[in-house]
């Protein structure tokens, strides 16, 4: 019976590769890298797939012909696998690529091609209700292939968490008017271990929404556009794509102790436990950090003089943080980028009176290990979480602190000094995927990055315009493309939220990467596990630049991790 499946995928796949070579060229790929507008044709239909129980992976469907085609269309297929085992077509999401233009290049991308570059991802359903998508100002299919041209579409597959382990195959079909079917064989091998559903890299890449008030605001005040209707929805549906994406969703509402007339502060049951409270999204997003308010916002000016009030807010968090019940890091983002000698002083009196008071929130400054200035003193004492920008990771004053039981974040943003991985459209999409890799090297636990995803203020379209933040003047000055943008409004294709992008796929991808690391540490497997990782990459300055090369090593950490069962 298995060598009958076999002659049927062989005999698929051949008529496959016949119908893509015929009037049209369709192909695939799985690795982590964008195709351009003008990119030629590739060989592979099939395709090759491997990952973990709860995990998502992804591959490429990709188009060109020397004709116009009308009314293209993908339809998934169910993976049939090991005794009646399913992962079901109607579990898959699926996205056209949407494709902007980039005339310039963003600051220190010498590298840099002007091309059509795709981006934002066009849904083919409706995040929330799984409605089909239409009418909007960008619809997903059908979808009219101009002649000439290279488009594609992008597939995630999500492996359920009980999903037996073994091989599972299945067809898509890529269908158009006036062409015969292609069918596209998929092959996905799932490994026997899964992914946690709370993922151990932290991240704190703000609140899309928020973001998204500023943006509708300003339009709205300009009579260019209105607000939503609903924000209540617009919040559930930019958490709901955080959290699938592996993303730390930010809780709606403002979680913040109220003074008492004792003297004490308070965060109310209901708030944590209640119908709606922190337990309830903790849980249903899967989050493992919550960023507190700034300890200023309990209405102390002088932390030193008034000890007995910022201790007294520090314990109402505390209380709420046993309450909820739950493995969640709180932390405060206590300054950012503190360059100047009064800022160090800031962090210094801030930190240090915060963290006298042994409190479950933890002082997150971004800024590195490693003094800016001597004559300044240093910030030993006053930090729990360091975050330093890729370029400015010191490893040996980082491995000290680690050492003390601190933690070690990492950042990236626009002026940094050397050739790492820049976070721009221009960029190769690898380096969204590589970040954590050498986060992992390095044991760090964190990532940051700033904006909430959707910084769109400082351009009228984000679909048509990539320069989201220009600060030339007179034509001169640094310009970078995508910077704080890693999703899309979705009002363009049908409803108000947010749409990802390939960018924030990769980040995904990143992240459940990263867990693979952590697994095999639990499993005392982390000496061989670092082995694997040096193997591409080396430090934020120097790493694998092939795509492959990390699919290999994730590959090559799966066999470790199952070594470990056996």
């Amino acid at each position: 019976m298995r060598g009958f499946h076999a002659i049927l995928w062989a005999a698929a796949l051949i008529v496959a590769r016949g119908d893509a070579l015929a009037d049209w060229q369709v192909w695939t790929i799985s690795d982590t890298r964008r195709v351009l507008r003008d990119e030629a044709p590739g060989k592979t239909i099939e395709v090759k797939l491997a990952a973990a129980r709860n995990e998502t992976v992804s591959f490429q469907i990709l188009m060109r012909s020397d004709q116009p085609i009308k009314g293209i269309t993908v339809e998934p297929g169910d993976l049939k696998g090991p005794n009646g085992a399913l992962i079901a077509a109607k579990d898959a999401r699926l996205y056209r690529q949407h494709q902007l233009e980039l005339k310039e290049a963003t600051y220190r991308n010498d590298a840099f091609k002007p091309g059509w570059y795709p981006d934002p991802l066009i849904p083919f359903c409706h995040p929330v209700t799984g409605e089909p998508l239409k009418g909007a100002r960008f619809t997903a299919v059908p979808f009219d292939l101009p002649a000439n041209e290279t488009h594609g579409f992008w597939v995630d597959i999500p492996v359920p968490a009980k999903a037996p382990p073994g091989q599972y195959r299945g067809m898509y079909n890529v269908t158009a008017e006036g062409q015969k079917p292609v069918e596209i064989p998929v092959a996905l091998h799932v490994w026997d271990f899964e992914l946690p559903r709370v993922s151990t890299l932290v991240t704190a890449f703000g609140s899309p929404a928020g973001r998204m008030r500023d943006y509708y605001r300003r339009r709205a005040k300009e009579g260019k556009d209105k607000e939503p209707e609903d924000w209540a929805a617009v919040e559930t549906q930019c958490a709901a794509m955080l959290s699938e994406h592996r993303f730390n969703a930010t809780p709606t509402g403002a979680l913040a102790p109220v003074a008492k007339p004792d003297g004490s502060f308070e965060i109310s049951s209901e708030q944590i436990t209640g119908f709606g409270g922190l337990r309830r999204f903790v849980d249903h997003c899967h989050v493992n950090a919550i960023c507190t308010p700034h300890p200023s916002s309990s209405g102390v000016k002088d932390p030193e003089a008034e000890k007995p009030r910022l201790h007294a807010w520090l314990k109402a968090w505390d209380r709420a943080a046993a309450e909820l019940d739950r493995p969640v890091l709180f932390y405060t983002y206590l300054k950012d980028e503190p360059n100047k000698e009064e800022e160090y002083r800031y962090v210094q009196k801030w930190g240090k009176a915060v963290r006298e008071a042994k409190s479950v929130v933890k002082v997150m400054v971004v800024e590195q290990t490693k003094t800016s200035d001597e004559k300044w003193g240093d910030l030993y004492g006053a930090v729990d979480i360091w975050c330093p920008l890729f370029s400015l990771h010191d490893p040996e004053t980082a491995a000290k602190r680690q050492a003390l039981g601190e933690q070690v974040w990492t950042y990236t943003a626009l002026c940094q000094l050397k050739p790492t991985p820049w976070w721009h459209i221009d960029f190769p999409l690898l380096h969204y995927r590589v970040h954590a890799w050498m986060a992992w090297r390095y044991r760090m636990t964190g990532l940051l990055y700033w904006g909430g995803m959707s910084f769109w203020n400082q351009v009228e379209d984000p679909w048509t315009d990539p320069k989201t933040l220009d600060r030339r003047k007179d034509g001169k000055g640094p310009m970078w493309n995508g910077e704080g943008t890693i999703v899309y409004p979705g009002r363009a294709v049908g409803y108000d939220g947010i749409v990802p992008s390939l960018r924030l796929k990769a980040l995904r991808d990143s992240i459940e990467d990263y867990e693979y690391f952590a697994i095999a540490e639990r499993a005392g497997l982390a000496d061989k596990a670092q082995d694997i990782v040096l193997s591409v990459t080396k430090s934020f300055f120097d790493w694998d630049k092939d795509p492959a090369a990390y699919d290999k090593a994730r590959a090559e950490l799966a066999k470790l991790i199952l070594s470990a069962k056996r």
